[in-house]
């Protein structure tokens, strides 16, 4: 039997079909990162959010898709002149994000290319506040200083910059050649003053040094000199006691030992004369009964020290030495040209000794 389609069943197909086109139309769905303007009759009306969104067909529809993820443009290479007049090439990155997807899509037409062009104005205005050195050594400086910059700027469209890097700043050719010696020259320079300071610590150092060990060896010397004048005063004190002791008994009248000590020098003068080494012969200028009279008196001291009694006369035999004409009794001694007779118990006569021959002998 065949289908017989009236009027009225095309109607209402055609409704059925009409409707689900509409409701299709009115079903959008948004993806994630993506925010989607709604305009009805032209006007922004609300902003549908990830997902599946409902609108009303023919009335409303989609008005602008922007992406609401962090999104980075490249700036393109310009030429910038610094503060000194150097001509540099310098390029960049800019790092936004849509934080307000209706701001971005009715404040601002060309979003990306307004922030391209307000990036490259800044960086011409920052940049160009700068010396070539402080441009090439503070790239922290000049981020921070855009970032404010072109954040500021681009608040009201509903944007947040979240970075500005410079990745680029090229020189001439000339004017690198010219820092790469200049750079050279500075080291040389440095290389120069650390070469010169080192040299200074060595001058400074060596001197300390001399200075020191020249006052040690002062100290010693002085030193020295302390104990060669103290050795000089105890050697001649001990002289002066001696030469003291001497002149007591010389005036006491015991000539023996004044014989002593002019005994003892002229031995050591003759020792002196024997022990030259350029001295093979050499003529004695004395009679050599003298230094035999001289060896004679160091004995009567001795044996005077040695026998002497401090109660009585001290017996024993006498020596002399000079002319002697008459003997001496009991331990006296006679010397030079003594005429008179000697003495008893211990006395001595006669003043002197004599260098002469001997005359007479030893009672």
């Amino acid at each position: 039997m065949p289908f017989d389609l009236t009027g009225f069943s095309i109607f209402v197909i055609a409704v059925v079909v009409l409707a689900i086109i509409i409701v299709i139309m009115g079903i959008k769905s948004v993806p994630q990162g993506m925010e989607y303007t709604v305009e009805r009759f032209g006007k922004y009306i609300r902003t549908l959010k990830p997902g599946l969104n409902l609108i009303l067909p023919v009335i409303d529809r989609v008005g602008a898709e922007l992406n609401m993820m962090e999104t980075v443009l490249d700036v393109p290479s310009q030429e910038v002149i610094t503060k000194d007049n150097a001509v540099v090439q310098v390029d960049g990155v800019v790092f936004y994000q849509v934080i307000d997807a209706a701001r971005a899509a009715y404040e601002v037409r060309n979003l990306e290319r307004a922030i391209l062009n307000l990036t490259m104005t800044n960086i011409r205005t920052v940049m160009g506040s700068m010396d070539l050195d402080e441009l090439l050594s503070q790239r922290d400086k000049i981020n921070a200083q855009l970032l404010q910059v072109v954040d500021d700027a681009t608040e009201p469209w509903g944007l947040k910059v979240t970075r500005i890097e410079i990745k680029d700043i090229t020189p001439p050719a000339d004017l690198v050649d010219s820092m790469a010696r200049q750079m050279k020259a500075e080291r040389d320079k440095r290389a120069t003053i650390l070469v010169a300071e080192g040299d200074r610590q060595a001058e400074i150092l060596r001197a300390e040094g001399e200075k020191q060990g020249a006052i040690l060896a002062a100290e010693g010397r002085r030193e020295a000199a302390f104990r060669d004048a103290e050795a000089r005063e105890r050697e001649a004190a001990a002289e002066g006691k001696a030469t003291t002791l001497v002149s007591d008994a010389v005036a006491n009248g015991e000539v023996q030992a004044l014989n002593y000590f002019v005994a003892l020098k002229y031995i050591e003068a003759l020792g002196r004369f024997a022990d030259s080494k350029n001295q093979k012969t050499f003529f004695l200028p004395v009679e050599a009964t003298g230094v035999i009279g001289a060896i004679g008196g160091i004995t009567e001291i001795a044996r005077e020290a040695l026998k002497k009694d401090p109660d009585g006369p001290t017996g024993g035999g006498g020596s002399g030495s000079g002319r002697l004409r008459s003997g001496s009794a009991g331990g006296g001694s006679a010397g030079g040209d003594s005429v008179g007779g000697g003495s008893a118990g211990g006395g001595s006569a006669g003043g002197g000794s004599s260098a002469g021959p001997w005359d007479g002998n030893h009672a």
